[in-house]
């Protein structure tokens, strides 16, 4: 499955221990995130994961479109909610997961829910759903 990893500034650490603690389910899927993302995750974790632009040159329009389009399958974004300039970011991308069926988590323990399921196989409706699921050129 093609899950897009995302966290505003100050929660991109608590994600990259997220993804270093469950490396072992996330390694079997396809992984895409911003660039600083990106590269924080895969230092610390050493998953592959493949990098779009950073946030500041629209990284996160980048994934947008790609939700837009259904190819992705999974969206965890750590987000600060005490940042409110970044409120509207967050509304754009849950709104097109939500466009889209596409499970999403917002914070910590949604996310872990979501790859508990995703292990156990409870996501693997999105194959039917999605059955071109491939990972993303």
């Amino acid at each position: 499955m093609n899950i897009a990893l995302m966290a505003h500034d100050n929660k991109r650490d608590l994600l990259t221990q997220f993804c270093t603690a469950y490396a072992g389910i996330l390694s079997h899927h396809d992984l895409y995130a911003p660039n600083t993302t990106g590269h924080a995750v895969t230092e610390a974790s050493g998953l592959n994961i493949h990098c779009f632009l950073s946030y500041a040159h629209g990284g996160s329009q980048q994934i947008g479109a790609r939700i837009a389009y259904n190819e992705f399958d999974l969206v965890l974004f750590f987000v600060d909610p005490t940042d409110e300039h970044m409120a509207q970011d967050v509304t754009y991308i849950s709104t097109l997961c939500d466009q889209n069926n596409i499970p999403f988590a917002s914070n910590i323990a949604t996310a872990e829910m979501l790859i508990l399921g995703l292990a156990r196989g409870d996501l693997d409706w999105r194959l039917i759903v999605n059955p071109h699921t491939k990972p993303l050129a």
